[in-house]
């Protein structure tokens, strides 16, 4: 065996993380997910994450970068990098908080709604197509097990 093996981690170790290890399967099966999505949104030039993004600004008032953030389970900073190419397309907007001068609000245009709403059909079928896959109790289940994940 050579000095670079003998530092490796037992294969046992291993094995057991990869059939063992939630965070794991979690990646793996978001990655699956994220490729198909990004695969059906694609006709309307928008990626799983932007698609997200669109739907959590369709409120009455536009919200904050920071509150759509944690809704949204990203940073801020990641969030703002997010934004930047949809506000170029012209599908939502990036305006100063009135009550906060550090804060920025978004907002989606009527030009993104009209996206949302083509994109939406193709959403539907597509995640109609998982949760077959998966059954509706499993689904259910998977969406309240992810829930309580602090």
């Amino acid at each position: 065996m050579s000095e670079a093996n003998s530092n490796l981690l037992p294969l046992e170790t291993v094995l057991q993380i990869r059939d063992s290890c939630l965070c794991l399967a979690v990646q793996r099966a978001a990655r699956r997910l994220a490729r198909r999505f990004d695969t059906v949104l694609r006709p309307y030039g928008l990626t799983n994450g932007q698609f997200s993004l669109m739907v959590a600004l369709n409120q009455p008032a536009p919200p904050p970068i920071g509150r759509l953030a944690g809704l949204l389970g990203m940073d801020p900073a990641t969030l703002t990098a997010a934004v930047k190419p949809l506000a170029r397309r012209g599908l939502l907007t990036v305006a100063p908080n009135p009550e906060d001068g550090r804060s920025r609000l978004l907002q989606i245009t009527p030009e993104g709604v009209a996206l949302m709403r083509k994109a939406v059909v193709t959403w539907q079928e597509a995640h109609d197509e998982v949760e077959a896959q998966l059954g509706p109790d499993l689904a259910r289940t998977l969406r309240a097990g992810l829930a309580r994940i602090d």
